[in-house]
C-alpha cells in the first residue's frame, strides 16, 4: 500500500509560479513511476507530468518549459513546479504512483487556481 498526501495549491495571479508537493509512505520502495494529474472544472482528468525512477521525465505539451517534475528520494516526496502559470491551469491536481507489480494509488488533490 502507498499513501501519497498533495500540498502546495493556491491562488496565484497569470504569470506567478507555485510549487506542489507530494509526500508518499507506505511501500515506498514499490513505486516504479510517479506522476502529477489534473482535472479542470467539467472536464476529464489529464496527465501533466511523470518520473520514472530511473529519472526520466515526460510532459504534456501544454505544460512543457513551464513546469518541472522532481522527486526527493531522501524526504520520499515528489515535487511540481510550476512558473508562468495561466488561467487554464486552474485544476485540481491529483499526485499519482504506480508500483511493481501494477498498482495504482491517487492522492486527493490540491486545488490550483490562476485567476487575477
Amino acid at each position: 500500500q502507498v499513501q501519497l498526501v498533495e500540498s502546495g495549491g493556491a491562488l496565484v495571479q497569470p504569470g506567478g509560479s507555485l510549487r506542489l508537493s507530494c509526500a508518499a509512505s507506505g511501500s515506498i520502495s514499490s513505486i516504479n513511476l510517479m506522476a502529477w494529474y489534473r482535472q479542470a472544472p467539467g472536464k476529464q482528468r489529464e496527465f501533466v507530468a511523470s518520473i520514472t525512477s530511473s529519472g526520466n521525465t515526460f510532459y504534456a505539451d501544454s505544460v512543457k518549459g513551464r513546469f518541472t517534475i522532481a522527486r526527493d528520494y531522501a524526504k520520499n516526496t515528489q515535487y511540481l513546479e510550476m512558473n508562468n502559470l495561466k488561467p487554464e491551469d486552474t485544476a485540481v491536481y491529483y499526485c499519482y504512483a504506480l508500483t511493481v507489480p501494477h498498482n495504482v494509488y491517487w492522492g486527493q488533490g490540491t486545488q490550483v487556481t490562476v485567476s487575477s
